[in-house]
């Protein structure tokens, strides 16, 4: 399958989910599993899906951002022979996309409580001192003035 191919599929699949489409149960990991593959030499590859604001406050050590709305156009940069796991703050931007991934033949997972559980766990984040800061535009925008 080429690139072209599996934007088209993983885009039909993430929109689709957005708008109330089919679900399925996706495989979850627990923070602390997910940690013990990072540390390892087990192929996987961390993907989160938040928007730049929550990226920028606090991730995953070692993830890849790639935002949701942005996803199916930047499938290259996903490894295919890879076991992938999505993250978002709480799960349902994840469960989209790992949900259109699985569909379009990749092994995906999603963190089970996103960064909200990696953060209660008490794992380490990018950057030190990172924090998991509320979605949405709005809440960018009351974050950006509280630290000027």
């Amino acid at each position: 399958m080429n690139d072209e191919q599996d934007e088209k599929r993983v885009g039909a699949g993430v929109e689709e989910r957005s708008s109330g489409g089919s679900e399925e149960l996706v495989p979850d990991i627990q923070p602390q599993e997910l940690q013990a593959l990072i540390m390892s030499e087990e192929p996987v590859q961390v993907i989160d899906v938040r928007s730049d604001h929550e990226w920028e406050a606090g991730h995953v050590p070692g993830a890849t951002h790639v935002r949701l709305d942005v996803l199916p156009e930047r499938t290259s940069e996903l490894d295919e022979d890879r076991d992938l796991v999505f993250y978002c703050r709480a799960g349902n931007r994840s469960g989209m996309a790992a949900q259109a991934f699985r569909e379009a033949g990749y092994r995906a997972r999603v963190l089970s409580g996103g960064m909200l559980a990696w953060s209660e766990t008490g794992l380490d984040m990018e950057p030190e001192g990172g924090y998991v800061a509320e979605s949405g535009e709005a809440a960018a925008v009351l974050e950006a003035r509280r630290r000027n």
